[in-house]
């Protein structure tokens, strides 16, 4: 079994900052040992990644808070986090919207290169935020990896609220997302 930890967009905007909240505040420590401690392949993190044009995009028309442009201190990713990255040889990769079709691909190639079968692959998400993003790539890696075991930390995720935290890990369990 290989295995693969994915940390969705550790970002300030989106911890204390633009978009923070309490709950994204309190899971920080949980996700540096989630990342120190983990005993997998890899570990890969998205970052959200907008540009200045943001509130004239279809998203920053439904969600007008301009958050994570590109070379901002919101768009970066916590710097403890990303010390915590960094010690595990962590790799990045910047998403322009909620689920990353890249990260998709990059993931696609890794099974090809390391000849593996599907069901001997486990991708855990973590991060932010479990309703919007984290949500979206763990539907997005399923569809991608149906016979993958796909799981989520939800120790190690915060939602916009408590409320929509839940209903998305209910959603995600529905799917058949592993929520532990």
């Amino acid at each position: 079994m290989k295995k693969i930890l994915i940390v969705v967009d550790m970002q300030n905007d989106f911890i204390d900052a633009a978009l923070g909240t309490k709950e994204a505040v309190a899971i920080v420590p949980a996700v540096i040992e989630k990342i120190k401690n983990y005993k997998g392949e890899l570990v890969i993190a998205t970052r959200d990644t907008h540009q200045k044009n943001y509130m004239e995009t279809s998203e920053g028309k439904h969600l007008p808070v301009p958050h994570c442009i590109e070379g901002t201190y919101g768009w970066e990713i916590r710097s403890d986090i990303a010390e915590a990255l960094d010690e595990v040889g962590a790799q990045v990769i910047n998403k322009p919207t909620f689920g990353s079709v890249a990260l998709a691909e990059k993931l696609t190639v890794l099974v090809q290169e390391w000849d593996l079968k599907e069901e001997d692959l486990e991708i855990e998400l973590i991060g932010l935020c479990t309703d919007i993003c984290v949500v979206s790539n763990a539907l997005l890696l399923k569809a991608n990896f149906p016979e993958a075991v796909i799981k989520l930390d939800s120790a190690c995720c915060a939602g916009v609220t408590p409320e929509s935290h839940e209903a998305a890990l209910i959603t995600m369990r529905m799917c058949q997302v592993e929520v532990v």
